[in-house]
């Protein structure tokens, strides 16, 4: 069976893919003094503990902001602080903003129109159209926010929900996918059986209905905007040589993949209850072509309207035909027996996609609450929290390495050194983001820029001095009998 692949350009990302332990134990096994690779474990670990504290407060209030508006219990906490409608109006505020400060420092990015047209111009697991019920959701919360932070290329959902993406990766299912395939082979039937009987010139006014739509191509060359980029493939079904010998084989297909996703949106209020809950929740691994699985408030799926304008069409232009061809001679029942046969195929179509596309979304459901979602709410925050510090200290890490290695780097020599690094010895690539690292280092004082712009680290031991004894250090010491309380 020949696989067509489609190339999907997206935008490499910020995030470092790596472990924190597997990046430090290659770093430091790539130093051959002893005493140089203890003075480089140190750093590392004060490095952390030291960023740990940078944001212990901005966390605890953000946790602290969000126990008020906790679906299930921050009713209880705002009758409790007896706050006046405008105050809780602010808090709200103060929560989001501290909560997409945090998003920003670990690298999740706000999905665009544009990345949800390319996520959606394709078909993988679910194949029924998911629309979302506005009528459930608040649009008030977000939309007073982003009135007063200005964020570029916000999507057209964003009054209702928000949706953050961080990470690529790629999602392989393979399976006997029979009805699949035999709805595609109906399909083409289908489409033959319109240009044999000129029909498809008939049926081409159509209403458009809702159908996902297809990314526009980029074909110009830039290397230095292609770097800035990388080529995901799929595998659809839809690209491959159907026939009755591969129809009963087994079949791999491929979709481009989300690692991260979460999902923000507050349900909407009731002319009884004014709603103050606000719903965050993380999803895992959530391939790009099925992305509206994660969708608040979803409608029940059913047919789309394009189904239902085939469908009724295709049943009053076969029963014109029918009604004509009564008074035609022999000669022009072919012409009958195609346009019924054209009918017949396309209801059955009909038929087996709903059916299964209906029970695959019912599937793709259960799936997704039990092994998709990894958390919401508090749980979902101390996630994220623990992401923003293993990113700072990875980025401060990588840095600080090559510049103790291979010595003064300007800050676009340095920005490549890291990617390169993080290539070579992990085979994984990302956007470095040296402006980010350098500001760290600068605060931490562990390095230090010339008048030609080029920046150098202080010695390992001098940079250990620096920072100095951690809190945590002195905790550690305590419990195992090195120091006095």
């Amino acid at each position: 069976m020949e696989k067509k692949q489609e190339e999907i350009r997206l935008e490499k990302e910020i995030v470092i893919p790596i472990l924190k332990s597997q990046l430090i134990r290659t770093l430091t096994g790539r130093i051959g003094d002893p005493s140089v690779r203890a003075e480089f474990l140190k750093l590392c670990k004060r490095v952390e503990y030291t960023i740990r504290a940078w944001y212990h407060l901005q966390f605890e209030d953000m946790m602290y902001l969000y126990s008020l508006f906790d679906p299930d219990t921050g009713v209880q906490k705002l009758e409790q602080q007896n706050l006046t409608p405008d105050e809780i109006d602010i808090l709200e505020q103060n929560f989001l903003t501290c909560l997409f400060q945090v998003m920003d420092k670990s690298h999740f990015k706000i999905a665009t129109d544009e990345e949800m047209d390319i996520a959606l111009s394709g078909q993988y697991l679910l194949n029924l159209p998911i629309t979302v019920d506005d009528s459930k959701l608040d649009k008030e919360l977000l939309t007073s926010y982003f009135d007063k932070h200005h964020h570029e290329r916000l999507p057209d959902f964003a009054d209702k929900y928000i949706i953050f993406r961080r990470g690529i990766g790629i999602d392989r299912t393979t399976d006997y996918f029979i009805l699949e395939k035999v709805d595609i082979l109906i399909a083409r039937f289908w489409a033959f059986l319109l240009r044999v009987t000129r029909l498809e010139e008939i049926l081409a006014k159509r209403s458009h209905g809702r159908r996902k739509k297809v990314p526009r191509k980029n074909n110009e060359n830039n290397p230095a905007v292609d770097q800035e980029f990388e080529l995901e493939k799929r595998i659809r079904l839809e690209n491959m040589e159907i026939s009755i010998s591969n129809l009963l084989s087994k079949t791999t297909i491929q979709e481009p993949a989300f690692e991260r996703i979460i999902v923000v949106y507050r349900k909407a209020s009731t002319k009884t209850k004014k709603e103050r809950g606000i719903y965050v929740k993380q999803f895992q691994e959530i391939p790009m072509a099925d992305m509206e699985i994660v969708l608040p408030e979803k409608k029940n799926p059913g047919l789309t309207p394009v189904d239902w304008v085939w469908f009724l069409g295709s049943a009053i232009l076969g029963l014109v035909a029918v009604i004509n061809s009564l008074g035609v001679p022999m000669a022009d029942l072919w012409v009958l027996f195609a346009v019924i046969s054209t009918v017949i195929g396309y209801f059955a179509k009909i038929y087996f996609t709903y059916q299964q596309s209906l029970a695959t979304y019912q599937y793709l459901i259960t799936h997704f609450l039990y092994d998709k979602q990894l958390d919401s709410g508090r749980g979902t925050l101390l996630h994220l929290c623990d992401n923003v510090i293993q990113q700072e200290v990875k980025e401060v890490i990588i840095a600080y390495f090559i510049l103790m290695v291979q010595g003064k780097a300007a800050r676009e020599d340095l920005d490549k050194r890291c990617e390169h690094l993080i290539k070579t010895e992990f085979g994984k690539s990302c956007n470095f983001d040296v402006d980010d690292a350098v500001q760290k280092l600068e605060k931490l004082g562990i390095i230090a820029q010339d008048l030609l712009g080029q920046y150098s680290c202080v010695n390992i031991t001098r940079a250990n001095e620096i920072i100095g004894t951690t809190t945590e250090e002195r905790v550690l010491d305590v419990k195992q009998g090195n120091a006095k309380p």
